[in-house]
């Protein structure tokens, strides 16, 4: 993606050659590209999503790409910061409105985005989670500027309730254009395509991983006269909670020796206290609070039993660490081209359905002027270019190197 030098002469690099005398044609070196990661849940919030979207940039450094990553301020961080192998994270100043997800006005993210896409020359823009607002509002944003882009999906959702029908039709808009779509179970990928009728051969399921070594049984931390059941979550209605306050005293009832280890901290934290006093449960379901993730293995391996009741969940994390740790596990769910403005509109209006694809149109439009307005305001060019902390030029990739070479 990145610019060719004009009126320099090009080389072909010369062809190797097979021992049977056969000439082998050369590998084109694998391009590059400048990668801005999107979405409204990262550290020092903790979950799958901030998990996956560290590691995968990770991976991506490694590859040799650039990689930089936008989500609203948390707090006191604010502004730019770094992490491991000269990862830049962007917490921009933007208002959150529920559950960490920032509000879904569309332009008012635009200034911001299109500075950092600007100013760290980005190429492809990769959207994280149905529920973050700024990442619709990137993949918006990043067509409208003439940016590849990719989603990933990490939920699953219904299709009767007034919410689902909502975020639904906002993943409809979103995705209609998208280059590529990415999820992370084949049941995702099933469900994503009927969300925002999507065609299929677009959507590549990759599902999450874990490092086993770092999650390995030990057998000689159980009880053998109990049988425990390991949750470990975040405490929102999302996750099943009120679920899981639904079956615990049934559970308990029927199996005296069951015994419930619950880690994680939310809203919802309320739910499990107020069942466990309501029926006496104190020496039987412990609430061990917010846990760090150096933490989490202790906790599994104590554990016969890994439950997790999320209603949303695509694929979750801890139900791999807890089969990697030797528990049993219990689920409740089982590149096209950068299109034109006058394509887009068309598109919109096709795939939306008439009445949404008209609004949606309307805005991609309004989205468009004010990305002009903004450009003859401050132009490309004087926004100061950031220098390259990973990638191919990137300072940090070179003083690694240079500093393994000293050693």
């Amino acid at each position: 993606m990145g610019q060719r030098r004009r009126g320099a002469a090009f080389h072909a690099p010369p062809a190797n050659r097979h021992p049977d005398g056969l000439t082998v044609a050369p590998q084109a070196p694998a391009r590059k590209h400048n990668i801005c990661m999107v979405s409204d849940f990262f550290y020092p919030n903790m979950g799958g999503v901030e998990s996956h979207i560290y590691q995968l940039s990770q991976c991506l450094i490694e590859k040799g790409h650039k990689v930089v990553i936008a989500t609203h301020a948390y707090g006191c961080r604010k502004g730019v910061r770094y992490l491991t192998n000269g990862l830049k994270v962007y917490y921009l100043p933007l208002q959150v409105m529920y559950n960490q997800s920032t509000a879904t006005t569309c332009f008012h993210s635009l200034p911001l985005l299109r500075c950092v896409f600007v100013r760290e020359r980005i190429t492809v823009v990769h959207a994280h989670s149905s529920f973050s607002a700024m990442g619709h509002d990137a993949l918006f944003h990043a067509k409208t500027m003439g940016l590849n882009t990719v989603f990933t999906d990490h939920s699953l959702f219904g299709f009767a309730d007034v919410s689902s029908v909502l975020t639904n039709k906002l993943l409809t808009v979103s995705l209609c254009d998208t280059n590529h779509i990415v999820c992370v179970s084949y049941t995702s990928k099933e469900n994503t395509v009927l969300r925002a009728a999507l065609d299929p051969e677009i959507v590549s399921v990759i599902p999450n991983a874990v490092d086993p070594t770092d999650f390995t049984p030990d057998p000689s931390q159980r009880c053998d006269d109990r049988i425990t059941i390991v949750v470990v979550s975040r405490l929102v209605y999302r996750k099943g909670i009120d679920l899981l306050g639904g079956i615990i005293p049934e559970l308990c009832l029927k199996h005296p020796d069951l015994h419930f280890l619950i880690g994680g901290e939310g809203p919802k934290r309320i739910v499990l206290e107020e069942v466990r006093e309501k029926y006496q449960l104190h020496d039987r379901v412990r609430l061990l609070g917010a846990l760090e993730h150096k933490d989490v293995r202790g906790v599994l391996v104590q554990g016969h039993i890994f439950l997790n009741t999320s209603l949303t969940e695509a694929f979750c994390m801890a139900i791999v660490e807890g089969a990697s740790c030797g528990l049993q596990v219990y689920d409740r769910v089982a590149g096209e081209k950068v299109l034109p403005l006058d394509r887009r509109l068309l598109r919109l209006r096709t795939h939306c359905g008439p009445v949404a694809g008209s609004i949606f149109s309307f805005f991609a439009v309004l989205n468009f002027l004010f990305l002009l307005l903004l450009r003859w305001l401050l132009p490309d060019c004087l926004i100061d270019v950031a220098m390259d902390a990973t990638g191919p030029q990137g300072l940090w990739s070179k003083h690694n190197s240079l500093s393994s070479t000293l050693i």
